[in-house]
């Protein structure tokens, strides 16, 4: 049997060039029809496989899985069946999708009735997230904001280095790609005024990140090692922490972020297995001075993922303005993870944990618009000749990722959202 992140492999159903959904990846997403509730679907080429469906007609038979756990409006049960099963049947899809495999191949109505054009379906939430934490966990992120706001000189705090810096977050708003949202609204104080005012935001920015979705629970008190992490991580989706900085400004001395992050944060679709992940791990950053014994790691834990940002103006094209890559992360997950829970603070299915902004170390790998423009003394020119020192109403800021490896593309498809006018 032909492993499934083998990259040799090939699938009966065509792959688009260049497509993130080859039969090496087999993302796991909630998708929904017109004449169908939501259900859970995996990404293949330009289509979305129904694993209810597939289910009811015997092709999973062997897994002895309830169809609820398909017929469901969030991956959370599904992850609950825990990682050996799900990637059991990853490995079963696999095989299905072959080109030398006969079973579904050749199986003209069976396809009719698992198999769903992309340009047909409406993606959901994937999952249902109970707690949601944002890291800070970017060196080259952190040193531009300490450049920008402290001493250039001493730009990262003395803890920065010794741990990853996180905060709760609200994760009632997370939305998921597509979803539009309106401007925020806030207090900010005027650098003219002595007093604040209400009104809408004026500095609205993106920021680049990545999430990974807890997928095994944790007892009250327990913690987790970085060498176990990974076992309680299932995959990983591409994230837009919205932020609104002039409401941050003023309002996060001394308990940080509240209403300049709460009011939006845009999640993709498709949750990216760890396992189709590790074909592309890679060394990370060399971390001095040495960190404590329970966030010591070994091997590479990096992932060399490549990720871009545009930046859509109403009635005009894409303008990519930032090329990062989540190598460039100081801090890991299995460090984020392990931190998170070394003070017996428990973990649930479904948890979702985010990057923070992914930042390179050249200026046009900067993963915010806070650090593209510099603070706004430098513009970025759009190819509609208008510029951008944060994003505009009615703007789109798309996200994309995808590694890329012995010609197999592994990505994450697109996380997606328009900026409305303030109510």
């Amino acid at each position: 049997m032909i492993k499934a992140n083998d990259p040799s492999l090939k699938s009966w159903i065509e792959v688009p060039e260049d497509c993130d959904f080859p039969i090496q990846n087999l993302p796991f997403g909630i998708f929904k029809t017109q004449s169908s509730n939501p259900r859970v679907g995996v990404a293949i080429g330009d289509q979305v496989l129904d694993l209810s469906s597939l289910n009811k007609l015997g092709f999973l038979d062997d897994f002895k899985i309830d169809d609820s756990v398909f017929s469901n409006q969030y991956l959370n049960d599904f992850i609950t069946l825990g990682k050996p099963l799900c990637r059991s049947l990853r490995q079963r899809i696999s095989n299905l999708l072959n080109i030398n495999n006969p079973e579904l191949r050749d199986n003209k109505n069976a396809q009719y009735k698992v198999l769903n054009f992309m340009t047909n379906v409406q993606m959901q939430m994937p999952v249902k997230v109970g707690d949601y934490t944002d890291f800070y966990s970017s060196i080259d992120h952190a040193t531009n904001v300490g450049k920008m706001f402290r001493d250039p000189a001493n730009a990262l705090l003395p803890n920065w280095k010794h741990m990853p810096i996180g905060y709760h977050g609200r994760a009632s708003s997370i939305i998921v790609s597509g979803t539009p949202f309106h401007r925020p609204k806030g207090q900010t104080k005027p650098a003219d005024s002595d007093l604040p005012v209400f009104g809408p935001c004026k500095l609205l920015d993106f920021e680049l990140e990545t999430a990974f979705i807890i997928g095994r629970e944790t007892k009250f008190g327990e913690s987790v090692s970085t060498d176990e992490a990974s076992n309680y991580i299932f995959g990983m989706a591409l994230f837009n922490d919205w932020s609104a900085r002039d409401i941050q400004t003023w309002e996060y001395v001394p308990l940080g972020p509240f209403l300049a992050k709460s009011f939006a944060s845009t999640i993709s679709p498709w949750i990216v297995t760890l396992d189709a992940l590790e074909p592309f791990r890679t060394a990370g950053y060399k971390q001095e001075p040495k960190v404590l014994p329970y966030l010591e790691y070994n091997g590479e834990k990096n992932i060399d993922i490549n990720l871009e940002v545009s930046i859509q103006p109403e009635n005009g094209s894409e303008n990519i303005v930032c090329r990062s890559n989540y190598k460039f992360m100081y801090w890991t997950m299995e460090q984020q993870l392990a931190h998170h829970t070394s003070n017996g603070c428990n973990i649930n299915i479904g948890d979702l944990m985010a990057s923070g902004t992914i930042s390179g170390p050249t200026p046009d790998s900067y993963g915010s618009m806070l650090e593209l423009a510099w603070k706004g003394t430098k513009p970025l020119k759009l190819n509609d000749n208008t510029e951008r020192k944060f994003i505009n109403d009615n703007d789109t800021v798309i996200m994309r990722g995808y590694c890329e490896k012995e010609g197999v593309r592994v990505g994450f498809g697109e996380a997606t959202g328009k900026v409305l006018k303030a109510l």
